[in-house]
């Protein structure tokens, strides 16, 4: 498992159409796999998760995406990866999920 978090100054949807478009392009294997938004007294969440093979650990890995922006204006961003192993009882060969949050940190 790999993890990113970020507090941002951007365009909360703006944000979120870079995110969602340069993940599934930036990838021949990666989609969109489901998604939630929420907006409560002038506060908004959304919620990703994408998914994508990895060569390298001849396996899928999915990503969590997780946006929240308060009465403050700031985006708070934390992105979550996992499924990059192929060990029964301990995490082995995590680069893939490593590869797919450093996919995110540069459209960032």
């Amino acid at each position: 498992m790999a993890k990113l978090e970020r507090v941002l100054h951007e365009d909360f949807k703006g944000l979120l159409v870079r995110i969602e478009n340069g993940i599934v392009n930036g990838s021949v294997s990666a989609s969109l796999e489901d998604g939630s938004d929420f907006v409560s007294n002038g506060c908004r969440c959304s919620v990703r998760v994408f998914e994508r093979y990895s060569a390298l650990g001849s396996n899928r890995v999915s990503m969590s995406v997780t946006m929240f922006q308060g009465t403050d204006g700031l985006v708070h961003l934390s992105a979550i990866t996992s499924g990059g192993s192929q060990a029964m009882f301990f995490k082995i060969n995590t680069f893939g999920e490593q590869a797919f949050l450093d996919k995110l940190a540069e459209l960032l």
